[in-house]
């Protein structure tokens, strides 16, 4: 059975107005962060015209310019969906840009955590040293992961959750035959 055409057409707008919602949501959520990696990236540029940057040994330098890139890299990836959306217009909240939106920030949240635990481990291991700076780092590296990835994994609502809160049968329940009562 097909819907009338009115109903079809507010199935559209409505799909329309949560991906549009969807997509300001997720370009306040980016601008956000990019507020945050350019504070980052503000300080990396200008540690490396201190004083004491030249007391830095080789691996302080390869973390330093590692955590560097991947600030840059990481604000690439970020400003990707903002770029996409002001570049397409009204038109950026078409269905395909959610989805590419919301995996770009997820990469650009894991870059972005890397980059963090690398300004981490770079300041610790000039302060306190190679050993306290790498137990740290581990510690850091550990709450990014915990707080940003697994803790998001926990609370994303399952497949049967999901139903139920819809008001739809899980599969166990439309299969499951009520006895006949005699």
């Amino acid at each position: 059975m097909s819907l009338p055409r009115h109903l079809k057409a507010q199935r559209r707008q409505s799909a329309r107005g949560v991906r549009e919602l969807t997509v300001a949501e997720l370009r306040e959520e980016l601008h956000a962060v990019q507020t945050g990696l350019q504070i980052l990236f503000a300080f990396l540029l200008g540690l490396a015209f201190t004083g004491r940057f030249t007391q830095l040994n080789g691996f302080e330098v390869g973390v330093y310019i590692a955590t560097l890139l991947l600030t840059v890299i990481t604000t690439a990836i970020i400003a990707t969906p903002i770029a996409l959306h002001r570049r397409m217009g009204s038109s950026g909240a078409t269905p395909s840009f959610v989805p590419i939106a919301a995996h770009l920030a997820k990469t650009g949240m894991a870059c972005l955590a890397l980059a963090l635990n690398g300004s981490v481990l770079l300041v610790t291991d000039f302060v306190l040293g190679l050993p306290a700076a790498l137990g740290i780092t581990c510690v850091t590296l550990l709450i990014f992961t915990g707080l940003w990835f697994l803790l998001p994994r926990a609370l994303r609502p399952t497949k049967i959750n999901r139903r139920a809160e819809s008001g739809q049968p899980s599969a166990a329940s439309r299969n499951f035959k009520e006895p006949h009562k005699h």
